[in-house]
């Protein structure tokens, strides 16, 4: 079954990249320049996280625990749950365990360069990316807005976030990069 997704992952990503139609995005002049408000906590994974629940300490320096698994719903952990990495939590309703944790993503785990058959960058800490000058629209800055990446101009649902592969989600398509090494340029 793994297998399956990822050859139907693939397809994807081909069907997308091999698709010459110009396509038509809103395009915002700076990603700070958003009216939507943030509903995100940040804050570091806590040493009291376990399997279904999330202890998050806050920016703030709040203590906060999250159910990430409960009756019939499951959180959305994309990056995985490391002690002492940096998250991005979005709270769903509460529930008889606590506050349900709808969407956590790692940010530890987002940072570095990531790389596809068309486009090439570096998530850096503070916001900025870096890299892909040759690119005709590259990516300059980076925000998480209610669990959604902005880079620059364009907004994406995480689909997959994993140790060596990230893939992004738009209405245009699901793209995909893998992790370049800090040796490889």
């Amino acid at each position: 079954m793994n297998k399956l997704c990822w050859i139907f992952l693939l397809c994807c990503l081909i069907t997308v990249g091999c698709d010459n139609k110009k396509a038509t995005t809103v395009v915002a002049d700076n990603i700070s320049d958003n009216t939507e408000v943030d509903t995100t906590v940040y804050g570091k994974c806590g040493e009291g996280t376990a399997m279904h629940t999330l202890e998050l300490i806050t920016d703030k320096g709040d203590t906060m625990v999250y159910t990430l698994e409960g009756v019939d719903t499951c959180s959305d952990v994309q990056g995985g749950l490391f002690v002492g990495d940096r998250l991005a939590v979005i709270a769903g309703q509460k529930c008889d365990e606590g506050v349900f944790a709808k969407k956590v993503i790692n940010l530890t785990s987002l940072l570095g360069k990531w790389t596809s058959l068309d486009k090439s960058f570096e998530i850096c800490e503070g916001g900025i990316v870096e890299g892909g000058a040759k690119e005709p629209r590259p990516y300059t800055e980076w925000k998480i807005l209610n669990g959604r990446l902005i880079l620059s101009a364009d907004t994406f649902d995480i689909f997959s976030l994993g140790a060596d592969s990230l893939y992004l989600e738009n209405a245009e398509g699901i793209y995909g990069y893998k992790r370049m090494s800090k040796e490889t340029k």
